[in-house]
């Protein structure tokens, strides 16, 4: 477990600190308790070999993993096996090789080839004041290494990291001209991003935060163990075919339809 750096830049709101308070439609489903975590508890150590669909169903990464905060776990961790919210198929989009859905009341991705559901993921989402926009787009460019020219990791000091980024919004209705991506970030399991998607990185979580966490946290302190979650890695991948890939940003022609619906759970 690695534990958290809350950035006022990049994390949202640090109060937040009981996901047992955030609804999705799902949770209907799903008989769950609230359980208070401590600072000695990990993923694995609670939950152990369900501790990725634990996360999934909280839509939160490791690194929210943490003493105080209050998350719901499932009467019955069989139930959430491979959580998935989504519909297994979508046949509006049964003409499309590829298809993106982005549901912001369930806070879920899906990724669909000719409408069948290939994998799904949970999402970081805007915040009230920087919300998602709802609509059809489409991903018309790519960057392997992106980062943001707007924002930067507190007490670090590096521009935020936006790796993995595939963008599918370029607002040109306002000042500046803002771009909305998906790209890898971290998942406090509650709307937070300033108006992008956001997927696992842990590999990312890795490189920026360590050193700072190992510092700030001290006896407290566990590393980001590997398989790290890479699920913006994933989805990158599928869209931009890796051998082609120049490494930077590129424009990129009739990319994925991506479908946002919806509204974010927000307390």
């Amino acid at each position: 477990m690695l534990l958290v750096f809350a950035s006022a830049a990049c994390a949202g709101n640090p109060k937040i600190r009981s996901l047992c308070e955030i609804s999705y439609p799902s949770d209907a489903d799903i008989e769950w308790r609230c359980l208070k975590l401590k600072w000695t508890d990990t993923p694995s150590g609670l939950f152990g070999g369900s501790w990725r669909d634990v996360l999934r169903f909280n839509r939160m990464d490791r690194r929210h993993f943490l003493g105080g905060v209050s998350i719901k776990v499932p009467m019955r961790l069989e139930q959430i096996k491979n959580f998935n919210p989504l519909p297994l198929s979508y046949p509006e989009a049964a003409r499309e090789p590829k298809f993106i859905l982005v549901d912001q009341t369930e806070a879920f991705l899906g990724a669909y080839q000719y409408g069948r559901l290939a994998f799904s993921f949970p999402v970081a989402l805007g915040t009230e004041k920087k919300m998602v926009p709802n609509g059809t787009f489409r991903i018309d460019a790519a960057d392997l290494r992106h980062k943001s020219n707007l924002f930067i990791v507190e007490d670090i000091g590096r521009p935020y990291p936006m790796h993995y980024a595939l963008r599918f919004f370029v607002d040109k209705s306002v000042d500046n001209w803002p771009s909305h991506w998906i790209h890898g970030r971290d998942l406090p399991g509650y709307p937070v991003s300033h108006g992008c998607i956001g997927l696992y990185d842990e590999e990312m979580q890795h490189e920026y935060y360590s050193a700072h966490d190992r510092k700030v946290y001290k006896e407290y302190y566990l590393p980001l163990t590997k398989p790290f979650l890479q699920d913006a890695r994933t989805l990158y991948q599928w869209v931009v075919t890796p051998r082609t890939d120049p490494g930077k940003f590129h424009k990129i022609s009739n990319g994925p339809v991506v479908l946002i619906t919806g509204r974010p759970a927000f307390r």
